[in-house]
């Protein structure tokens, strides 16, 4: 079966730890589109067609870039405009972030944006309300909510797999697609993309893609969905072992940099063993 590559397009520095991790001001050595044209040479060589999360900040700057990303048949998604977590957005700031990004990518491709991811994963339970914005805008799925709760981002116990979100007291028009999970111990735990790829060997990350693609979802989602794909993520940075070092607190340096060296020969594994595709052909949206 196929499963789903995604990757959220921004530079080196944009990260959430802090604040002031980054000025996007000043002037800061450009490596998105080396690394970024690297990803596309790898989904080329392996017939991989991904997702692209594309942050706004990046498009304005690169739109040659976003052109050839969706010349090269992959699809191109909203990740918002400044990479500003949505809970510390008013619905009105979210809104704007929002639209910039979506009315720029469309420009670019000439095509309606379908998808979005919020930066870090923070759509929280303290910021449901963005579900009813993105519905509004007319977005068909979104892919922002993390199934367990770290001190950055998730809802504990969210639906693991693909649903439609309660907005305003009934189901919503727009998907809802995790990142992929496993359960252990009663705990569920990430393993297919970011910090959790970089830090399982590959023959783990096997292993659960495959539980993963043969578990059974309920009856509704059976019949409407068929097997379930595991949603693959990673940033270009991860496979840039000679990007420049933000100041982070130990914990956040290990989560952002550990085995960023082997990064890319794991990506490489993943994709000569599993067919992926984009969400938008994956579930023909």
């Amino acid at each position: 079966m196929n499963n789903i590559f995604t990757i959220d397009l921004e530079e080196w520095f944009h990260a959430n730890y802090q604040d002031d991790i980054a000025d996007t001001n000043k002037p800061y050595e450009v490596r998105v589109l080396d690394n970024t044209y690297k990803l596309l040479k790898h989904f080329e060589e392996n017939n991989t067609k991904a997702t692209f999360f594309v942050l706004g900040y990046v498009a304005k700057k690169h739109k040659k870039l976003i052109m050839d990303i969706h010349s090269s048949g992959h699809e191109i998604a909203s990740h918002g405009t400044n990479h500003y977590l949505v809970y510390k957005q008013t619905k009105e700031e979210f809104k704007e972030d929002v639209y910039t990004s979506k009315a720029l990518l469309e420009d670019i491709i000439q095509k309606r944006i379908k998808g979005y991811r919020a930066p870090s994963w923070s759509i929280t339970n303290e910021s449901l309300w963005a579900l009813d914005i993105l519905q509004e805008m007319g977005f068909v799925y979104d892919s922002s909510i993390f199934p367990i709760k770290t001190f950055l981002y998730g809802i504990k116990d969210a639906p693991r797999f693909i649903y439609r979100p309660i907005i305003n007291g009934k189901e919503g028009s727009i998907f809802e697609i995790p990142p992929s999970t496993f359960k252990v111990f009663g705990k569920t735990m990430g393993f297919s993309g970011g910090f959790y790829l970089r830090a399982l060997p590959f023959w783990v990350i096997k292993i659960l893609t495959n539980r993963v693609n043969k578990h059974m979802q309920n009856q509704k989602e059976r019949e409407a969905f068929n097997s379930n794909p595991v949603i693959f993520y990673l940033h270009p940075r991860e496979i840039d072992k000679n990007q420049p070092k933000l100041k982070l607190k130990p914990l956040e340096y290990m989560i952002h940099y550990l085995n960023i060296n082997s990064c890319e020969r794991k990506l490489q594994k993943i994709l000569s063993t599993y067919k992926c595709t984009s969400i938008e052909e994956y579930y023909e949206f």
